[in-house]
């Protein structure tokens, strides 16, 4: 099993790695390990392994798998909710702003690194801490577009809060079945499709002061 990263033995001889390097290095390892055995099924010495360090190493950087575990939910977390921020921020066009949040959940179910199953496919999630991470993932996504609603039609928090979790929801769902089913239908077809009938139910509540 070949070793994450590069500059890990030089001449023989472990290389010191800064430890921001390292950690990245760790994580990396870390990532590859969980998301192909899940976490149960995975071992410090399966990642200590992958990342071509010994456990002390490994060690000295997370105290325990459920660390790691949590620091890479911590970072993809954080990751996903400030993309579907930033398509909200990006633009006054929300027929756009539906379409780059859609694109925000097809793009991390289908990166290539898979790490959308730590957040949604975890065989964890009944840890309280593993939880609180995915929900704040939930959350964090429903209160950006919320804030979007708020402001453009001037409807209650409550029922903001309603429909953004409805298109919340339906991006999530809608990306994961495409992904489960092999694909079959173009990205930028899916993303299409998806976007348009979010649109289309979001559309129907007029801007403030214009009329229904």
């Amino acid at each position: 099993m070949t070793a994450v990263g590069n500059g890990t033995q030089t001449a023989g001889r472990p290389t010191r790695l800064p430890r921001s390097a390292r950690r990245r290095q760790l994580l990396a390892a870390a990532q590859e390990v969980f998301v192909a055995q899940g976490y149960h099924a995975a071992a410090m010495d399966d990642i200590a392994e992958r990342a071509g360090v010994s456990k002390p190493v490994l060690y000295q950087h997370f105290p325990g798998k459920m660390e790691l575990y949590l620091a890479l939910l911590d970072t993809h977390c954080d990751t996903f909710v400030a993309k579907v921020q930033e398509a909200m921020r990006g633009t006054l066009d929300n027929k756009e702003r539906v379409s780059a949040s859609v694109r925000a959940y097809f793009d991390f179910v289908d990166h290539e690194s898979e790490a959308f199953r730590l957040v949604f496919e975890s065989d964890l999630r009944n840890d309280p801490a593993v939880r609180q991470r995915v929900e704040r993932v939930e959350q964090g996504c429903i209160a950006a577009i919320t804030d979007t609603i708020i402001s453009d039609t001037g409807v209650s928090r409550a029922r903001a809060e309603l429909l953004a979790s409805g298109l919340v929801g339906a991006a999530e769902t809608a990306a994961q079945f495409w992904l489960a089913s092999g694909r079959q239908v173009a990205k930028a077809e899916a993303e299409a499709l998806v976007a348009a009938l979010s649109w289309r139910g979001i559309a129907s509540f007029p801007l403030q002061g214009e009329s229904a």
